[in-house]
Parts: C-alpha cells; sequence; structure tokens
C-alpha cells in the first residue's frame, strides 16, 4: 500500500513541542488509541500514521509532515477528509498546508470530470477570461429573472448563474425557474450565434441535490452550481460524477469561511479551494477576490489560484471563478493577477456601470478584450 502525505503547520513553543504535537495528530487521525497499547506491529507501525519531517517556519509556527496508509481511507472521499483533518480539525493551532494523494487515491476519487480544458471546449473561448453574472436578488418572480438571463445573454455574456440563495422559494419555484432561464438563454444565444450557459444552483438537502442537477439536466443545463460546504464535499462529488448529470460542476464558497479564514487552523487557501475541492470533483471554484467586500488578500487569492493550477499527477486544473467586489475600475487589474485561466464573477459592477444590462455587459466584453490584447501585445 501507497502512504499519502499531509502538511499542517503548528503552533508549539520548540522543534520538540512541535514532535510532540504531530505525533499527536498522527495517532488521533489514524486509531484513535492509546499507542503504547498497540501491541500489533502492523497497525503500530503503518496504520498510524507517520511522522516524516519538522520544520521551523517561524519561533511560533513549525511544519509537519505526517503520511498515513491509503488503507486507512479505502476509497471513500469522506474518510479520505477525515484522515486528513477529522478529530484534529477541532485542536486549536493546527492548519492543514497542503495535501499530496497517493496515485491510486487520485484514480478512485477522479477528480474533475472537466476542468479548465473542458468548459473553454463547451463555451467555444479559448483566448480571453470568462465572464459570469448572476441573477438576483431573492425575491424577484421566475419570469423577471429569465429576463434578467436573457439581458445578460445578449450583452454576450459567457455564463449566466442562479444566485446561490436562490433554491425554490415561493417567489421562484426551483422547477419553474431553471425551463424558464433555459428557453431565455438559448433565445438570446440562437440572436447573438453565441453559446452563453446558464448555470442552475441545484444546492438542496441530501439526495434531493442529485434530483435537481438531474432536471436540470434534461431542462438543458450545460452546468450546475453546488454550495459545497452546504449540501457536502460527498454530494458534490456525486453530482460531478453521475452519468444522468455529466455537466461541469461550479463550487460556491458559502459556509466556508471557518474552514479557511483564520491563518493558524483550518485549511490554507491552496489546501481548501485548490487541492481539497479538485479532489472533490469541482471544475470551477468561486471565492472572493481581494479588493471587494471580503477581507481575502492578494497573497490569499494567490494562493487559491496556486492550488487550483498545481501540477497534481492525474487530475486536471480547473478554473479559480474570483468575484464579490468586481467592477470596471479593477478589472484590468484583475486580469493581469488572474492571467486567461480564470472566471470573473461581477454583479453589482455591472448593474452600476449602466443601467443597461445587455449594454453594460457588452461594454465589460470590450473592456476584458482590449485588456488581454495589450497584455499580448506587450503595451
Amino acid at each position: 500500500m501507497g502512504r499519502f502525505f499531509v502538511r499542517y503547520s503548528l503552533g508549539a513553543s520548540d522543534v520538540a513541542d512541535a514532535s510532540r504535537q504531530a505525533f499527536d495528530i498522527a495517532v488521533e487521525q489514524t486509531i484513535e488509541f492509546p499507542h503504547d497499547l498497540v501491541t500489533d506491529p502492523h497497525i503500530r507501525d503503518e496504520i498510524t500514521g507517520r511522522v516524516e519531517s519538522i520544520e521551523n517556519i517561524n519561533n511560533q509556527r513549525f511544519l509537519a509532515t505526517i503520511s498515513y496508509d491509503e488503507d486507512t481511507c479505502g476509497t471513500e472521499f469522506t474518510q479520505f477528509i477525515n484522515v486528513v483533518f477529522g478529530n484534529s480539525s477541532m485542536k486549536p493551532g493546527v492548519r492543514v498546508e497542503s495535501i499530496e494523494p497517493t496515485p491510486a487515491q487520485v484514480a478512485a476519487f477522479r477528480g474533475p470530470q472537466f476542468g479548465v480544458p473542458g468548459i473553454r471546449e463547451i463555451v467555444g473561448v479559448f483566448d480571453r477570461p470568462l465572464l459570469c453574472s448572476a441573477i438576483k436578488p431573492m425575491g424577484l418572480d421566475s419570469a423577471t429573472l429569465a429576463d434578467m438571463a436573457y439581458r445578460f445573454a445578449l450583452g454576450g455574456i459567457d455564463f449566466i448563474k442562479d444566485d446561490h440563495g436562490l433554491t425554490d422559494q415561493r417567489s421562484s419555484r426551483f422547477e419553474d425557474r431553471i425551463p424558464m432561464c433555459m428557453e431565455a438563454v438559448e433565445r438570446a444565444n440562437r440572436l447573438t450565434g453565441r453559446k452563453c450557459l446558464y448555470i442552475p444552483n441545484v444546492t438542496a438537502d441530501g439526495c434531493l441535490t442529485l434530483a435537481r442537477a438531474r432536471f436540470a439536466r434534461r431542462a438543458g443545463a450545460s452546468a450546475v452550481i453546488v454550495s459545497g460546504a452546504l449540501a457536502g464535499l460527498s454530494t458534490l462529488r456525486e453530482v460531478a460524477l453521475d452519468p444522468e448529470v455529466g455537466l461541469p460542476v461550479f463550487f460556491h464558497p458559502a459556509f466556508c469561511g471557518s474552514y479557511t479564514v483564520c491563518p493558524d487552523s483550518g485549511f490554507s487557501q491552496s489546501a481548501f479551494f485548490g487541492q481539497l475541492m479538485r479532489l472533490a470533483c469541482a471544475d470551477a471554484v468561486i471565492f472572493p477576490s481581494f479588493g471587494g467586500r471580503f477581507s481575502f488578500s492578494r497573497a490569499q487569492c494567490a494562493e487559491i489560484v496556486e492550488g487550483c493550477r498545481r501540477p497534481m499527477p492525474g487530475v486536471r486544473p480547473v478554473f479559480p471563478a474570483p468575484g464579490g467586489g468586481m467592477n470596471f475600475g479593477n478589472f484590468a487589474e484583475s486580469i493581469d493577477f488572474y492571467g486567461n485561466d480564470a472566471i470573473f464573477l461581477i454583479g453589482g459592477g455591472l448593474f452600476r456601470h449602466d443601467p443597461d444590462i445587455t449594454r453594460s455587459v457588452s461594454d465589460l466584453l470590450t473592456l476584458v478584450e482590449a485588456e488581454v490584447a495589450r497584455i499580448r501585445d506587450g503595451r
């Protein structure tokens, strides 16, 4: 059996303290049993996590690399997460910095089914960042939301997603909204000759998420969005891998704040939004960009991009999809920072630019194409 590696940063007083904490994690994440009472040598030496190294990051933080036998997880993704950071997630000062699965685990988990190349193939756009907006706010009826989607699509936007708060409210029932918005976007596509995609939010309770994703596929959707922390990462994987769905899955970060906002606990941005979401089969990962209404810094956003793109043998790179404060004034800076292989989410910035949303989208597309040309030509 192979061993996979997890790197944790720890708050510790010295190397000895860090080593003690790392050994406690190695035991807690596997046998959860007094190590000195284990008599079976296979369990003691192989099944129990193994501390591979301790490095001093600074005077208060240390980096511990722990390896785990892949048999501790079987082939179940939920158990994989449990071994990576189950009980130890409740210990203060412990943070997962990176994850290195084995080839067998990658083969079992499969990863994104589309990723960057697959999504670009679907939309037929290969030479610039992709653009997305959301129909909102909650409380509008389905007909109004569908008309908004139509006007977005006429302007030439690549994706129109349900706002993550749109589910199955009285004002807009899920099974009414999806076909109405699909029809509106397809009608606009026939006029523009473009391939704008409508992305329904299928997040729901339990098995209803998969049922909604299947309904969306039957209604003609070309992708779906799942709030993975609300529905569960295994549910996200189920949607991504279901043959009756067969669509790219966008991950929405609702309820994810406690996983990543603390610099000394939880997950690094790269490990959570990048590595873990790729193993959970997300094809695009939405997150708050720097400079917006959330507190994410440039460094944190750079970590996420690195996690989405870093080489993971057998796992496709995925689209970072920054949002939460995009506007016409910061788009050039955002393209410089994120590059071409990104999906930019812009909402309020479009409405503020011009009350005619079709004209606003068209202006944004012109701005993006000009900025990409400027970078390409070295101007």
